[in-house]
This record gives C-alpha cells, sequence and structure tokens, in this order.
C-alpha cells in the first residue's frame, strides 16, 4: 500500500475534495508542517511516523496548493540517508541519477517500484505465516530464496522490456 497518493492531474482541487481518509498536511513558507487533522503542527519526523504506520496522506504548499508530498518524502530518505546507516551506496545512487532524463526512465522507475512492493508483500507474507517469530538466518534464507524468484521474473520481464524499447531509444550515455 503507497502511503502517499500521486496528485490528479487537475489541480483545481479545494480543501473539501480530499478523498476520505486522506490526511492533508499543509506546508508554509516558514518550511513548518501543518496537520489539518489534529490542527497543529508537526516534523519530518512525525511525517516519517505516519509512513511507517501506513497513513495515507498528502503534503500541500498552503498557498499555491501545489502538491509537495514527493519533496517531503525525499526528505525524509536524504535525512535517513544522512544518519546512520544509509540504503543506497554511492555507486547506486550515481546509477540511479544516470537515468534521469534517459529514454528508460520509466522503465527504471517502475522496475524499482515492483521490486519494492515484492519485497513488501514477502515480508507481509512471512510475517502472517509466522507471527512472533523473529528473523533466524534460516527463516531470512527461505524469504530470500522467494525474493529472488519473483526479482528474477521481474529482471527477465525489465530485459525484455529494454529489448522491445532498445529497437526505438539509443542505449548509452546521454550526449
Amino acid at each position: 500500500m503507497a502511503t502517499a497518493r500521486k496528485k490528479p492531474a487537475s489541480t483545481n482541487e479545494q480543501p473539501g475534495d480530499a478523498r476520505p481518509g486522506l490526511r492533508i498536511l499543509k506546508k508554509y513558507p516558514n518550511r513548518r508542517l501543518y496537520d489539518t487533522q489534529t490542527s497543529s503542527y508537526i516534523t519530518l519526523a512525525d511525517v516519517k511516523r505516519m509512513v511507517l504506520e501506513g497513513v495515507e496522506f498528502e503534503v500541500h504548499d498552503a498557498k499555491t496548493r501545489e502538491d509537495l508530498t514527493r519533496s517531503i518524502l525525499l526528505q525524509i530518505i536524504l535525512e535517513e540517508e544522512t544518519g546512520g546507516v544509509p540504503l543506497f551506496s554511492t555507486n547506486a545512487l550515481a546509477q540511479i541519477i544516470r537515468f534521469y532524463g534517459h529514454a528508460m526512465q520509466g522503465v527504471m522507475g517502475g522496475l524499482l517500484e515492483r521490486q519494492m512492493q515484492a519485497f513488501t508483500d514477502m515480508q507481509q507474507r512471512f510475517a502472517e505465516q509466522a507471527p512472533g517469530m523473529p528473523f533466524s538466518p534460516e527463516a531470512w534464507t527461505g524469504l530470500m530464496g522467494g525474493y529472488a524468484e519473483q526479482s528474477k521474473t521481474l529482471m527477465n520481464q525489465w530485459q525484455e522490456q529494454l529489448k522491445q524499447a532498445g529497437a526505438i531509444f539509443p542505449f548509452g550515455p546521454k550526449k
């Protein structure tokens, strides 16, 4: 389940137009976030907690009503990457950057999204089958075996898409 939904193509949404259950946060020019549900200011840590709890929300610029949800999520990722143990290596980040503006940008985004969803689904199935059970090395090995199979299938689909796209778009760095 995605925690933040994409803004519809129409930008004419009025404050009362949001779907039920969707929490609206407003970002003010002073960089403060305001939660319209609780009528209080919140921090990025509070937004992170909402993500972890699976709360669906959108962040809007208080003045322009522009959807800022992605920016706020990226801020949270930046904070996580700079503190503690990073999720992405320098090489992985460089590779991601190389896809921006490339003909394969959409394919790569879709692949990453499907991989993340497959991993999340696998974790959920494991938790349902073994509630309260800690992740032992053996359990993790079995879990990863299932994920590896799903990843292989997704990678094969991606390679096929690359072959099809290769006939249309040249590959290699943009010049």
